[in-house]
Formats: C-alpha cells, structure tokens, sequence
C-alpha cells in the first residue's frame, strides 16, 4: 500500500508510474520499453522497501521515478520534476536545473 500526502492509502499502480513518465517524455527519445523497464525498475524498488518494512509513499515514488528519469532523458526529468514539484514560475525551473548539473 502507498500512503499519499492527503493520509490515504492505496494499492501501488505501475501504470499511474508509466503514465507519468509518458506525459513527462511526450515528443522526447523515449521508447515505450525504456517506460515499461523505469516502471518496473520502481517497482522493484517499491517492493523491496515495503519488504523492509519501510512506509511506502508518494514522495518515494516520485523520488524514484525522478532518479531514473534523470539518467534517461534530462527534458523528461525537468518536465516531471515540474509537476512532481510543484514549480511556481522560473525560478524554481532554474533551481532545479542547477541540482541536475550538479549531480
């Protein structure tokens, strides 16, 4: 279960992973199987976590899907980043980008 910032629990979805990471990789150099394999990857992490006995949340998921976004497509990273984070204007933007060249 995936305990969401309103308090809810819910059953993890791959497919909300895999449809986020579509949106954010819209006209990018993704392909459909490097979507599937991030998703699954996440999984896999979501699972092994849970199995820990750690609290599985949103935050983590998102984090998750975030790392590996990052090495797959910096556009797709930037444009999920945005939503995931909640960007107000520019400068959150350009925040953003200065911890992706740092990494």
């Amino acid at each position: 279960m995936v305990l969401k910032r309103s308090g809810e629990r819910t059953p993890f979805d791959r497919q909300k992973v895999a449809a986020g990471v579509r949106s954010a990789s819209k006209g990018r150099a993704v392909t459909e199987e490097q979507i599937d394999e991030l998703a699954e990857s996440v999984e896999d992490e979501i699972r092994l976590a849970a199995a820990a006995g750690d609290e599985v949340t949103t935050s983590l998921i998102g984090h998750a899907v975030l790392e590996r976004l990052k090495a797959l497509d910096e556009v797709a990273y930037m444009r999920f980043a945005s939503v995931y984070k909640n960007f107000d204007g520019a400068a959150d933007f350009r925040r953003e980008l200065a911890l992706l060249k740092q990494s």
